[in-house]
């Protein structure tokens, strides 16, 4: 009896090295512009093309500005990587879309909207939230700089064969609650290294009722539980999601391919090396207190005070607390904020943008917010003015940027002041991640919309 990971693992491994890794062969390989220099140098230096060309493609957007697409990057840095990323996908005959092109985009938004990740992949790339296309039904990962090249080079990745968890949530969420909240929740359960060594697979009626939008969410924060990975088995919402997409079979090749993917399931009785289980219910709109994605709470709950912390997490927790500006057992309903960010690969989809409109629609953004409202895609942009969000936006008082990783780490303009607090989808919450001396607060889009329009945390539900 077999999981689904193992399905997928055992019709991808080409060599097992004794006591050793696996040889591992990848069906897609994404490149942005930040970790595949060396990798293109690394061939150039061997004399090397890459194997299988067609099977990788590459995009800006941790770099890219969210405005003046059109115009030269200010940042010399910023335009150098951009501009090596275009020469090397030229160089090595790969697909490349770049800053204003139709399908640009952030490569994870990218990826599941266009079908270039489709159920029973293996997909790589070199950043850590690779897992969000796991969404599909892929065994999808994060990989170093070396690993690119290897890929690049092989189509082959040697990778020791992670442990396999299922995590199943059973229930029906209750009003304001999303698959950002669910996954807060479980990071806080089980902290940030709770499934370290694990690849997750993600079950149970809450899973079942997600939009393909809200399991990409899901997806993409199982790295911040220290995950390898995580997926969902594909079903109905998954193939009607990809049906008549730009990569997706088409014709008899896709219902040959639907017919597959029908058998991509885990096994009734596999066996697990952990199960999960939690309850619908005891999930509420969340926020986060501290510097990693782990510490946080429901939006009406408070701070742990620093008796229920354990001893060797004290030092830590007052540290994190202490660059927040927060207090042990402080509540944060009504704590002023400065900016709002609604985007990045975890929360920058349509499905994100129509929540956000639907707490502001007919309200105004608060005078003391700047908000900052970035697609993760053209693709985005577009079916945002073909919904005509973008005006009820525009009456709200806020203007939608173009599309790019934005404030999500700070590596382009999007950056938030020192000591300033901003309410943000995005998926980490470190020290200096949205800029030196920014306080992130993870949120979903609900409850970033709530802050953007009182100007201080609140409970999305008051709007509901």
């Amino acid at each position: 009896m077999n999981t689904l990971f193992d399905k997928i693992w055992d019709k991808h491994v080409v060599q097992i090295v004794d006591d050793g890794p696996t040889q591992l062969y990848i069906d897609r390989l994404y490149c942005h512009e930040v970790t595949s220099p060396q990798a293109f140098a690394g061939l150039r230096e061997r004399g090397l093309k890459c194997f299988r060309p067609k099977q990788i493609f590459c995009m800006p957007d941790h770099n890219t500005p969210t405005h003046d697409q059109d115009k030269p990057i200010k940042d010399p840095v910023s335009r150098k990587q951009v501009e090596t990323l275009e020469a090397n996908a030229k160089d090595f005959g790969l697909a490349y879309y770049g800053m204003m092109d139709k399908n640009n985009g952030i490569i994870h938004v990218v990826g599941p909207e266009k079908a270039l990740s489709l159920p029973g992949m293996t997909i790589v790339c070199g950043d850590s939230h690779t897992s969000t296309h796991g969404a599909v039904g892929a065994i999808a990962f994060g990989i170093g700089t070396s690993e690119v090249e290897m890929v690049m080079a092989s189509q082959c990745i040697l990778q020791q064969k992670p442990k396999s968890m299922r995590i199943t949530i059973n229930g029906k969420l209750g009003r304001g609650v999303t698959a950002k909240d669910v996954a807060l929740y479980l990071m806080a359960r089980l902290t940030t290294s709770g499934a370290t060594g694990y690849f997750v697979e993600y079950s149970g009626q809450v899973v079942k009722d997600m939009s393909m939008e809200g399991r990409l969410t899901l997806c993409n924060l199982s790295i911040e539980m220290g995950a390898r990975g995580g997926f969902i088995a594909p079903d109905e919402t998954t193939f009607e999601y990809l049906k008549g997409r730009d990569y997706a079979p088409k014709g008899p090749e896709w219902d040959k391919a639907v017919a597959y993917w029908r058998t991509l399931k885990s096994d009734e009785n596999a066996v697990f090396d952990k199960e999960l289980s939690f309850d619908a219910a005891d999930i509420e709109p969340r926020i986060t207190y501290g510097t990693n994605p782990g510490m946080g709470i429901g939006i009406t709950e408070s701070i742990p005070v620093i008796g229920d912390i354990e001893e060797s997490g004290k030092s830590s927790f007052m540290k994190s607390l202490d660059y927040m500006g927060f207090k042990p057992g402080e509540k944060l309903l009504g704590h002023s904020i400065d900016y709002v960010f609604l985007g990045a690969c975890t929360n920058g989809r349509i499905e994100d943008f129509r929540a956000f409109a639907s707490i502001v629609k007919g309200r105004k953004k608060a005078e003391n917010v700047v908000a900052w409202l970035v697609p993760g895609s053209w693709a985005v942009d577009r079916q945002i003015k073909d919904e005509g969000l973008d005006k009820v936006l525009a009456d709200a008082g806020f203007t939608i940027r173009q599309p790019g990783c934005s404030a999500c780490l700070a590596m382009n303009d999007d950056k938030v002041p020192s000591g300033k607090y901003c309410v943000s989808t995005s998926n980490r919450n470190f020290e200096g991640r949205q800029g030196p001396g920014a306080r992130t607060i993870l949120a979903s889009p609900l409850v970033a919309a709530a802050a953007a329009v009182t100007g201080c945390i609140t409970d999305p539900r008051d709007f509901m």
